[in-house]
């Protein structure tokens, strides 16, 4: 605020000198009577418009263009560099060409050129960043073949707090870096001071998995100070993030996961990841299971493999607190999960 005021004073002197000037310049063939009604009238005028514009044209464009530079990724932020000081260096060389044309080409034309081209070279290289960068990186590195792209991922609030994320890089399925926004840990701080015991719990739970991935992760975690236009909430600002910077989103969130899709971002979900390597099981196929609990059924009885798949039993409830073999009849693959429906071997008729 105070800059902000410095600049409308500033830009109200400017401007109001300039009018005054101005009123001078025109009330030099009017009569002496209209003298100081031009000085006076322009000069107001003056300070009035500099006070009023001179924020819109310093400081906001300057606020503007460092907003949309913190939301670049370094790597494009970069590309764009290289691509306008290949742009200026191409267009210097023209320049001679250029000043040689006939008048008035020749006064102007240089310019246009040096803006044409400066322009041309950021376009090429932000179409083209992800395949020049990694020609050039293959260059430096003495490779003889391109390495595969190393595509960032963002993590939400659930799935850090969730932990399995941190097994998860331990194995090395995730081969990019791995990104936590700002916000997203400004949300985990919240959770963590909440007044409620059980999200205090879950918010001290998500900082300390994230510690531990930061010490254990086999691939580079970052918290990105990257900011975002537009979003209402951190599930808004994430996908807005996850656009600009063109990667995955990893998450166990079906709300987030949905609306994420439905804009075309891709995500990668843990409770899928879960679901998908769990094993394998056939009708007909006889395991074992340890009846734990009685069913929502009459009769019934539950348990649970080590992979934390349910199995109901039918006819299972004289079988608690037993292991016993049991033949698979049926599986239901469920957004929550798979559900397996069992009978005792012994009563498989």
């Amino acid at each position: 605020m105070l800059l902000e005021l410095i600049v409308r004073l500033f830009g109200m002197l400017l401007l109001g000198i300039v009018g005054w000037r101005l009123g001078e310049y025109l009330a030099g063939s009017a009569p002496s009577g209209y003298y100081l009604r031009y000085v006076v009238v322009l000069m107001l005028a003056g300070v009035a418009l500099g006070g009023l514009i001179t924020p819109w044209v310093t400081i906001k464009p300057i606020q503007f263009i460092r907003r949309k530079i913190r939301q670049l990724p370094a790597q494009e932020l970069f590309a764009i560099i290289i691509g306008l000081i290949v742009g200026l260096i191409v267009a210097a060389l023209l320049s001679p060409v250029l000043s040689s044309l006939p008048a008035p080409f020749g006064e102007f034309m240089p310019f246009v050129g040096a803006v044409f081209f400066a322009w041309l070279g950021m376009a090429v290289m932000i179409m083209r960043e992800k395949d020049i960068l990694a020609i050039v990186g293959t260059r430096l590195s003495g490779e003889s073949s391109v390495t595969a792209e190393d595509k960032p991922v963002l993590l939400d609030t659930s799935v850090i707090i969730d932990g399995r994320i941190a097994d998860i890089t331990q194995t090395g399925f995730i081969s990019g870096t791995i990104l936590v926004p700002r916000f997203v840990l400004n949300e985990l701080q919240h959770i963590a001071d909440s007044p409620d015991a059980l999200r205090r719990n879950r918010g001290r739970r998500g900082l300390d998995m994230l510690n531990r991935l930061k010490e254990e992760s086999v691939v580079p975690v970052r918290i990105t100070d990257m900011e975002v236009e537009g979003g209402h909430d951190v599930d808004d600002k994430l996908i807005l993030l996850a656009k600009n910077l063109r990667c995955p989103i990893v998450t166990n969130d079906y709300n987030l996961n949905r609306v994420a899709q439905l804009q075309g971002v891709p995500v990668l979900n843990i409770n899928e990841l879960a679901n998908a390597i769990k094993s394998v099981l056939l009708p007909g196929e006889t395991i074992e299971v340890r009846v734990i609990q009685e069913g929502k059924e009459f009769g019934q009885g539950v348990g649970y493999l080590d992979d934390g798949t349910m199995i109901v039993v039918e006819d299972g409830r004289s079988y608690l607190g037993q292991t016993i073999p049991v033949i698979v009849k049926k599986v239901l693959q469920k957004a929550e999960g798979r559900l397996v429906f069992a009978q005792p071997e012994g009563g498989a008729g």
